[in-house]
């Protein structure tokens, strides 16, 4: 077998599997139906989570963590794991990268930006902190965040300022903001000549909120700030372009909303803005703008980047306006009941444009651990508790395998505990 029919079988496994075709068959049928019609049609959504095996144990509603993947995604990577161990370091030396290569540029493609401004890595973690640890600060630069990012990148944050004397400046988003103004105007206010970076999260982790991206960027690019996006929650999720966003830096993980395997996220920075970070792990010389100094992080689970491209693909057949619009019909569907229960307050903001599948809940005066316990142990449903911000509830971040009658569970339980 000649390298190139290699790459190209390695890319192809398993796809006769009739299961695949399948669900071909069944997204072809619903060709003609808009994404809103399909997003309340809880019998074509039945056979989508069919795609998915879930445990009869509990109602899955964490998604948000790490999301399962459907069968066609794991049963191609599991031939992969089995096709790279088959060859060996044979593999390793001769169509590790080439592989990496390709699907980097299939993730480019779906991001909107250049194969050149993008690197597969870890996590959202290990994407952020790579930018927050490797720009030159100077003793007295100052960095922006809010206190509802998620706690890993403060932790970097704090340590950078322990390293280099960089400033931390902490600032609150509106849970239920007027206007995207209220949000822009809350790091504006932070930005002093001696800030350097501002990071943003794209969608607030433990209650779902969806942030004006690009209308932080311009505020701070017209005052020379570069801007770190926590995209974390957002890829995969629902529609946007990284080329739109105008941000300098973008972390996320694929293993959540895009529902790759475990272990799998990219960074994107902008063209020439790779020049501003020194790479956590020496490489061999590279150009200073080029990206790929920052990718150089050992050997790693070469399966898990081929396995990301099939990921895409089932994405793709699926549609992402479809996806979009079926979380954010899942979401409404239980916080437009909630919101009316005496009892129950929903910390994720209530216009449409503003959230999509992840919202929180919470009990007023129960503590959210004894709240996930009692979800889970009388009403079999497994979410996470959330103590953050003035936010005293449990996440809710369903995915494509949940249906309306998951939700009338939840729905049922909340009236039973408040």
């Amino acid at each position: 077998m000649n390298k190139r029919t290699f790459i190209k079988s390695i890319t192809l496994l398993g796809l006769s599997a009739p299961v695949f075709g399948r669900l071909d068959s069944i997204l072809a049928a619903a060709e003609s139906s808009t994404a809103q019609t399909l997003a309340e049609d809880e019998d074509f959504w039945s056979k989508i989570r069919a795609s998915y095996r879930l445990k009869p144990d509990y109602i899955n509603l964490e998604s948000g963590f790490y999301c399962i993947q459907p069968e066609e995604t794991l049963e191609h990577f599991i031939k992969h794991v089995r096709e790279v161990n088959y060859h060996g370091s044979y593999y390793m030396r001769n169509y590790r990268l080439e592989n990496k290569a390709r699907v980097t540029a299939k993730l480019a493609e779906m991001a909107d930006c250049t194969p050149e401004e993008l690197i597969i890595t870890r996590n959202t973690t290990e994407s952020l902190d790579t930018v927050i640890g490797g720009i030159d600060w100077s003793f007295g630069d100052e960095a922006i965040y809010a206190g509802q990012d998620y706690m890993a990148m403060q932790y970097m944050f704090e340590l950078v300022e322990e390293r280099y004397g960089v400033v931390r400046k902490v600032i609150d988003i509106p849970m239920h903001p007027k206007s995207d103004q209220d949000i822009v105007d809350a790091y504006a206010r932070a930005i002093t000549p001696r800030t350097r970076l501002l990071m943003v999260p794209h969608i607030i982790n433990f209650t779902g909120h969806i942030l004006p991206i690009r209308k932080v960027c311009d505020m701070a690019h017209a005052r020379g700030v570069d801007v770190l996006v926590d995209g974390a929650h957002a890829f995969g999720h629902f529609q946007f372009s990284i080329k739109d966003l105008d941000c300098d830096f973008y972390g996320t993980s694929l293993h959540k909303w895009l529902t790759a395997p475990l272990g799998s996220g990219f960074l994107f920075a902008k063209k020439n803005q790779a020049l501003k970070v020194w790479p956590a792990f020496a490489e061999k010389p590279t150009e200073d703008d080029d990206i790929l100094k920052l990718n150089h992080t050992g050997t790693h689970p070469a399966h898990t980047d081929v396995a990301i491209g099939n990921a895409i693909d089932f994405q793709n057949k699926i549609g992402i306006e479809r996806k979009e619009t079926r979380l954010r019909f899942i979401q409404n569907y239980w916080t437009d009941q909630a919101r009316k229960m005496d009892h129950v307050e929903v910390f994720t903001p209530i216009e449409r444009h503003r959230s999509c599948g992840i919202a929180t809940a919470g009990i007023k005066g129960m503590e959210p651990q004894e709240m996930a316990k009692i979800l889970m142990d009388n009403h079999k449903i497994f979410t996470v508790p959330i103590s953050r911000n003035d936010v005293q509830g449990c996440r809710i971040s369903p995915n494509l395998f949940t249906s309306t009658q998951d939700m009338d569970v939840l729905v049922n339980a909340l009236k039973s505990m408040a």
